[in-house]
């Protein structure tokens, strides 16, 4: 089923993508857009965050950090526990926008938060491209991010660095991750049952903010996206710059997901171009 695509893909990592992704934004506005695909990944015989015990999210942390230490290539890094962090790093951190913190009234009343700051942590490679949130929302949160238009690039490093994390954590405890037959890879929100999978880029739509931002919700809708501030899910809208990403967890493959998004941006993109003049900005 589609769930498995991504073993597939996998297995056939540089020759499929090449062929099945076409990856072109549009020149005028990605260049210094940071762009980023992530996915969830839930451990067998781990609870999931609403319901994990203390012992449990702290046996993930040791299991991970254990884990992470045989990353090699450009995967390779540091993990970061967020207990007992020096302040220069949690800065460092924070400037790179890497960090994840409490107070999220969502994940709160989930009782996602319980014992913070205990189990959770970062990790990230040493170009910093390549992230690991651990025990956030989810148990495991894999992202690839980069600035610039190479979203293909940026996918195939996402492949890499799943099939790194599960072979590193299946070589550590013998435990894969949690996989349904029919709703694919499990994770603690039934939004993100399927591949998980949120390819987003960060986008500025001023001809579609003055046009209104329910209308620009209503078309973000048509082409199966969607719109966030770039404060994140519960952070709010301020200026005209957006999080746009694919609406679809389930029922589609990662490579249908990822040209969902791109196909949809450059649309939004010509749509906002013509707004703009509409509008006399």
């Amino acid at each position: 089923g589609y769930h498995r695509f991504l073993f597939f893909l996998l297995r056939r990592r540089s020759s499929y993508l090449s062929s099945g992704i076409n990856a072109e934004f549009g020149k005028q506005w990605y260049q210094r857009r940071v762009r980023g695909i992530r996915v969830g990944r839930s451990i067998d015989g781990f609870g999931l965050s609403p319901g994990i015990t203390k012992e449990q999210r702290l046996g993930v942390e040791k299991l991970f950090s254990s884990a992470s230490k045989k990353f090699e290539g450009e995967l390779a890094g540091t993990y970061y526990p967020l207990t007992g962090m020096e302040e220069k790093v949690r800065q460092q951190l924070v400037d790179d926008h890497f960090l994840f913190v409490s107070g999220d009234p969502n994940l709160k009343v989930a009782g996602m938060e319980r014992d913070w700051p205990e189990g959770r942590g970062i990790f990230h490679n040493d170009k910093k491209t390549f992230l690991v949130w651990v025990n956030e929302e989810d148990q495991l949160r894999i992202i690839s991010m980069e600035k610039g238009g190479d979203v293909l690039g940026v996918f195939k490093r996402l492949a890499s660095g799943i099939k790194a994390v599960g072979d590193s954590v299946m070589a550590e405890c013998g435990k894969g991750f949690m996989l349904d037959e029919k709703y694919g890879y499990v994770h603690s929100c039934p939004t993100n049952l399927g591949t998980g999978m949120r390819a987003s880029v960060h986008i500025d739509l001023p001809g579609w903010t003055k046009e209104g931002v329910d209308k620009l919700k209503a078309r973000c809708e048509e082409l199966a996206l969607q719109p966030r501030g770039t404060r994140g899910e519960s952070g709010g809208q301020t200026g005209h710059t957006y999080d746009i990403s694919n609406k679809h967890r389930l029922g589609y493959s990662e490579i249908q997901l990822v040209q969902t998004m791109i196909d949809g941006v450059n649309k939004l993109y010509d749509e906002d171009v013509a707004l703009q003049k509409k509008h006399g900005l």
